[in-house]
């Protein structure tokens, strides 16, 4: 029998980022997921759609953030995806240097690099597809 596959979609408002929390760990439930990996996938998945719906987005609610999540051979493959202008992954500053400790933002792509074991950014016309991907 082969995965199922989760999908959820939100407007863009930080307030449905506890949708996001609850839909996170239901799937992550449904799929047997380690529940040591859990509180990682969640602070990573809800960092995605936070910048997919503030800084891609700009918290425009005619504008959805979706997610898509999938088992591919023993990976979690999860595809959260906004309708903003693309961005240069390459131009984050990295949040572990001096001048940037104490900044308020900029630790979502550092907090998502760490929990999972890869991060794509996939830059269309459409919008942004940043892939996170989970060995299990």
């Amino acid at each position: 029998m082969p995965e199922k596959d989760y999908h959820l979609e939100i407007e863009s408002n930080a307030k449905n980022l506890i949708t996001v929390e609850e839909f996170v760990n239901y799937f992550a439930v449904d799929m047997n997921i380690n529940a040591e990996k859990i509180p990682g996938l969640l602070l990573a998945i809800t960092e995605a759609c936070t910048n997919a719906i503030i800084h891609a987005n700009k918290n425009d609610e005619t504008k959805l953030v979706t997610i898509d999540v999938n088992k591919e051979d023993n990976q979690l493959i999860i595809r959260v995806k906004d309708q903003g202008k693309g961005f240069d992954p390459a131009k984050i500053p990295d949040p572990t240097e001096t001048d940037n400790l104490l900044k308020d933002s900029g630790r979502g792509i550092y907090l998502m690099r760490v929990y999972m074991d890869d991060l794509k950014f996939n830059i269309t016309p459409e919008g942004t597809e940043t892939i996170l991907i989970l060995n299990l």
